[in-house]
């Protein structure tokens, strides 16, 4: 495997470098390397193909860990309706698209399946270089892209699970399918609660001992770790690896190991797109030129026509919506997981494969161009679509803040709910973990530490244990937001509220009791009428023990700092505070921060003379300077080097700003310092500190030298004190610039 490997990133070292210089995604550079590299190209000699494979799918885990790394549940929480309607409309549009595509050109269905599959995913690492690249991160459309790419990625999680039931099946299981997502939302859920509650403490408490070699070897053991979880549940290492660095992206740690993981996404990462490339035929992709070239064309305005017409429902902007379109015209990394999980699984046949890494080649190619086209698209429908089009289109992106009053009970049933799913889901998975790890080692310990055997006592110590356990989870799942201000409203309304109220508590009772009469079960074998009893009372004793509740709310408590506490640290770093970011929104104004670079000609003059406002239509709302704000700084303020400059303005007077900072920084090459250097220098009667003490030289004020040490009737002085005379004969040992110290022998 040692020789595959020294292969694969010898030649894509080289490909990637010819990139580079033709300013190209790397990507394309490994998948052209894995093409040449391949079997079909160099031949099997050269390259072990089951190797290489086998290398791709550890770059699969480190590639989705890292994903999992820029991916965060609250940003999802936070982005509203646009990334959810834009996603779905995507999805439905391309998946619908890509399957009717495939068998009007007579594929099977498995084959037509997959390819929608594969079309309606774009790629978040080509389209977050290509607006790096061109300078537009800060967009407003960006980060509506972005949006859309975090949902997708989770998209592709619960479509690799829809797929595999498919697969499996040869037919659509409804019920097997929804068991399947229940499954997979349960098993994100819990670990997500289990992970945001243990891990940023374990790494609170380790700080000191987490330098840079430690931090990368915890992050890749907990990766790798959750990746044998996710094994031994039935699901596969790569949402393993993606679960855990979804977890480790809401800590405050999270950039320090993105920055860590980084070089070993990148090896990994060229390891997986040079096994791609290894896959490709190109024999395969001259014999269906045709049918890639169709799909090609379908990706790109199917992805431009469906995310438009999400993007424009979920009420923003028609040129915002079309900005967003244009940059997710690719065929993203999940494509070839998927594709590669087809043809290993054996329903989809080998041409597939190739056609779709041909596709995203292509797209990935095109897509700084269908960038660039995006506002020109606009002013052309602009110019051909009458006005009452737009006028229609912006009542809804008019109407997109409006939100729809609903009833209290309804925001009431939505709290319990979400709390009685995640409180419910929790407590099934620590059951169930108990009964496997802990009861039996405790029954079998006491019935062999017992001189007499008493059968039911093990038994009942080990249920007394679970019960101690679970038991402020079922307290939660009973009472949380029993006195929330939507409960306290409806109990002052009418009594037909009041008793809609009773009824809510008494399900959350009985949900409760069905958790503890399933764990009595367990152990004893019971009447129903028994259980009953056992568990009323049992729920009784939890819901009235102080020691129940307070541990409930430390639990909560402990669990809401450590999810919140990354976002605290960048609230407290931030320049402007989000509220102030958001009202600038509401004028279609955006907050961008610079850094001034001791170079650039802006240093020194003020702010009147700069007259950015006229020259770009910014205008300057904050200058920080170490930790000083200068906020709405006056004409007469000027700029220093470092200065932080936050600018409020539109898109477009943002990025001239960009444009113009940038070009203002002094292109003159510096002037060749002097050597620094040490040198020996013998002092002659004729020098004119011959005589006099070291002070009275005044040699460092001279030559800008340091005198290291004095040489005196063959003994050296290191450090000499400032009373140290210099006689005729003594050598001096001096450090400075050579040219400054040979000006002292004249």
């Amino acid at each position: 495997m040692l020789h595959d490997l020294g292969i694969i990133m010898l030649v894509a070292g080289a490909i990637s470098l010819i990139c580079k210089w033709l300013r190209q995604p790397v990507v394309l550079g490994y998948i052209v390397a894995g093409i040449l590299a391949g079997p079909y190209v160099a031949g099997s000699e050269w390259v072990n193909v089951e190797n290489a494979e086998a290398w791709g799918q550890v770059g699969v885990i480190f590639l989705l860990f890292t994903l999992g790394l820029e991916f965060s549940f609250k940003k999802l929480l936070k982005m509203g309706s646009t990334a959810f309607i834009g996603c779905l409309t995507i999805v439905v549009g391309m998946m619908g698209s890509g399957f009717m595509l495939g068998r009007m050109m007579g594929w099977s269905e498995m084959n037509s399946l997959f390819l929608g599959g594969m079309l309606c995913m774009s790629s978040t690492t080509i389209v977050f270089k290509a607006l790096d690249d061109l300078g537009l991160r800060q967009h407003k459309f960006a980060e509506i892209c972005f949006g859309i790419l975090v949902v997708e990625d989770l998209f592709a999680v619960v479509l690799m699970v829809l797929l595999a039931s498919i697969a499996v099946n040869q037919q659509f299981d409804g019920g097997e399918m929804a068991a399947q997502v229940g499954k997979l939302v349960a098993y994100l859920l819990f670990w997500f609660v289990a992970g945001i509650t243990l891990i940023p403490t374990l790494l609170k408490k380790c700080r000191e001992h987490l330098n840079d070699e430690t931090m990368t070897i915890v992050a890749l053991g907990l990766c790798l770790g959750m990746v044998l979880v996710a094994k031994m549940a039935g699901f596969s290492e790569a949402l393993g690896a993606f679960v855990m660095g979804s977890i480790l992206s809401e800590t405050v740690e999270c950039e320090r190991i993105e920055k860590l993981m980084s070089p070993i996404k990148n090896l990994f990462g060229a390891i997986f797109f040079v096994s791609v490339g290894m896959m490709i035929a190109p024999a395969t992709l001259a014999e269906y030129w045709l049918p890639i070239l169709i799909i090609t064309l379908t990706v790109i305005f199917g992805q431009i026509i469906f995310a438009t017409l999400g993007i424009t429902l979920s009420g923003q902007p028609m040129k915002i919506a079309m900005q967003s379109a244009f940059a997710l015209t690719q065929v993203g990394e999940f494509a070839f997981i998927i594709a590669q999980f087809g043809e290993s699984i054996g329903v989809t046949e080998k041409f597939l494969y190739p056609v779709v890494v041909a596709v995203s080649v292509i797209t990935t190619f095109l897509t700084p161009y269908t960038i660039r086209l995006a506002e020109p698209a606009y002013g052309l429908l602009e110019r051909v679509l009458p006005a009452k089009f737009f006028a229609l289109v912006g009542r809804l992106s008019q109407g997109k803040n409006t939100i729809t009053q609903q009833s209290i009970m309804q925001q009431l049933l939505k709290k319990v709910g979400l709390a009685m799913l995640v409180y419910g889901i929790v407590t099934a998975f620590v059951i169930t973990l108990y009964q496997k790890f802990l009861s039996g080692w405790i029954v079998d310990a006491m019935t062999a530490a017992m001189p007499v055997e008493i059968p039911w006592l093990p038994k009942l110590v080990a249920l007394t244990g679970l019960l101690i356990v679970i038991s402020p989870f079922v307290y939660m799942m009973i009472s949380k937001h029993n006195n929330s201000p939507e409960a306290q409203k409806l109990r002052q309304d009418s009594s037909y509220k009041r008793a809609s109220i009773v009824a809510l508590y008494v399900a959350r009772v009985i949900l409760g009791m069905v958790f503890v009469t399933f764990c009595i079960g367990q152990y004893f074998n019971l009447t129903l009428g028994l259980l009953v009893v056992a568990a009323v009372a049992i729920v009784v004793l939890m819901m009235l023990s102080s020691k129940v509740q307070k541990r409930s709310s430390e639990m909560e408590k402990h669990f809401i700092d450590n999810l919140s506490a990354r976002e605290r640290e960048k609230e407290n770093s931030r320049v402007v505070k989000r509220e102030l970011e958001d009202k600038f929104l509401n004028y279609d104004l955006h907050l961008a921060d610079f850094e001034l670079n001791p170079e650039s000609l802006y240093c020194g003059h003020q702010l009147l003379n700069l007259d950015l406002r006229h020259s770009c239509g910014v205008n300057i709302v904050r200058i920080i300077r170490g930790g000083m704000n200068i906020n709405a700084p006056g004409g007469r303020e000027r700029l220093y080097p470092h200065d932080r400059i936050v600018v409020a303005g539109s898109d477009d007077q943002i990025r001239l700003f960009s444009q113009q900072l940038a070009s203002s920084v002094s292109t003159d090459a510096p002037s060749q310092a002097s050597t620094f250097s040490l040198e020996l220098l013998q002092v002659s009667p004729e020098m004119s500190f011959c005589g006099k003490t070291l002070a009275d030289s005044r040699l460092s004020e001279k030559a800008q030298c340091v005198v290291l040490g004095i040489e005196h009737d063959g003994s050296t002085t290191m450090n000499p004190t400032a009373t140290a005379v210099l006689n005729a004969g003594d050598t001096l040992i001096l450090a400075g610039e050579a040219e400054k110290i040979k000006g002292l022998i004249g």
